[in-house]
């Protein structure tokens, strides 16, 4: 179903309230990345400039629901997007205290210092809603919770649809799940087959190749009969490795598997790595990043690929020299003609880390939810937003 968006609402003269994601990181009561902050600005600026007075909604933190913790409190936001908008953002720390005209801008404090926004709570809904003429959601970082402000609130509300930012994420995706440029690859990594066990099962109905790195590589080596020696590996999971690799042979997909990789004793700084292939991994050791002869292969598919979807890192990319297949596939992908959609918080820092995000097609704000699309489940902030 067509999803109603705000750049297409009469906000003229009405109230909006937009639920953004501005849960960024805090250090000693100040924001150390104000990446979300500025993604929502968009929407935020988009609702001033068709007239509207501006109600601003976001958790941050996980602080005991219903109860008001400084710790966690929204009030370094306020004074960040003061700042960044040229106009004081109030912030408001009860829903009552909510008051907002066209052109002004209130930030509600922290949702979760309300009780029932955890539970999807109804009536903390129906208050949210009704804190403004038209509710938005425009915090995809968030879409797939069903709390009361991402999801009852939409449901409750008079007017509800998404915003800039919502609609960009969904839209990115769709270019990947629905109807992709062809090769289409998908690059998964991190530690577990477990986390990802069902987005792997769905995207390899979707994908024409599959690469999977990291941790979640080493299980799949084991399925396969390599000895991983010490490596993380999910030893109860070498059956639906199994089970994954033979579907993927069925379906004819491609689904390559690490030929060399980089060992160390440990993880650790400062350790010697040793390259070798995957059947002559040392005793003792952990595999740790790609090899060389890998990374040409992967870079091979890459460049053949039209749509390339990443999430996960395919090494311990935090500990150098362990980061170099990480950096590699980067650059590769930062230099092929592909759509390219990244996502997942290590993955997204790796490319930033390394300059690279703005050679991507597309950046990814939220790590769960575009996960969740990945796996094929419908988020319940888009099933709220496709019944208004």
């Amino acid at each position: 179903m067509a999803i109603k968006e705000l750049k297409d609402v009469d906000c003229a003269g009405k109230i909006v309230v937009i639920r953004q994601d501005l849960n960024v990181p805090m250090k000693d009561g100040h924001i150390s990345n104000d990446k979300r902050i500025r993604a929502a600005l968009p929407g935020i600026k988009l609702a001033l400039d068709k007239g509207a007075g501006v109600v601003l909604l976001s958790h941050l933190g996980r602080p005991t629901e219903g109860e008001f913790d400084p710790k966690f409190s929204l009030a370094p936001v306020a004074e960040h997007l003061s700042g960044l908008l040229g106009k004081p953002v109030t912030l408001a720390a009860k829903i009552e205290d909510v008051k907002v005209a066209p052109g002004e801008v209130v930030l509600l404090e922290n949702v979760r210092f309300f009780k029932g926004e955890k539970k999807n709570d109804p009536d903390l809904a129906a208050k949210l809603a009704g804190l403004g003429d038209i509710y938005v959601m425009d915090a995809f970082g968030a879409a797939h919770r069903a709390h009361a402000s991402t999801e009852a609130a939409i449901r409750k509300a008079g007017v509800g649809c998404a915003g800039p930012l919502m609609m960009a994420e969904l839209n990115a995706f769709a270019k990947v799940l629905d109807q992709p440029a062809r090769p289409l690859v998908a690059v998964i990594g991190g530690s577990k087959v477990s986390t990802k066990l069902g987005l792997l099962e769905n995207l390899l109905d979707k994908v024409d190749c599959l690469i999977v790195g990291g941790g979640i590589a080493n299980t799949f080596l084991a399925a396969a009969g390599h000895n991983v020696q010490q490596s993380l590996c999910e030893a109860e999971l070498l059956d639906d490795a199994r089970r994954i690799m033979k579907k993927a042979e069925d379906l004819g997909k491609m689904l390559p598997l690490p030929v060399d990789v980089v060992t160390a004793p440990e993880l650790a700084a400062g350790q010697t790595a040793t390259v070798c292939d995957v059947d002559a991994v040392p005793a003792g050791a952990m595999i740790l990043d790609i090899g060389p002869k890998t990374v040409a292969a992967y870079e091979k598919l890459l460049a053949d690929a039209a749509t390339v979807v990443w999430n996960g890192p395919v090494g311990a990319f935090e500990f150098p020299p362990f980061d170099k297949g990480t950096r590699a596939l980067a650059d590769a992908l930062a230099s092929d003609k592909a759509f390219v959609v990244v996502g997942g918080g290590d993955t997204v820092a790796a490319v930033e880390g390394y300059g690279l995000a703005d050679r991507m097609g597309y950046i990814s704000t939220g790590g769960g939810a575009s996960l969740e699309l990945l796996e094929g489940i419908k988020l319940p902030s888009v099933a709220a937003l496709e019944s208004c």
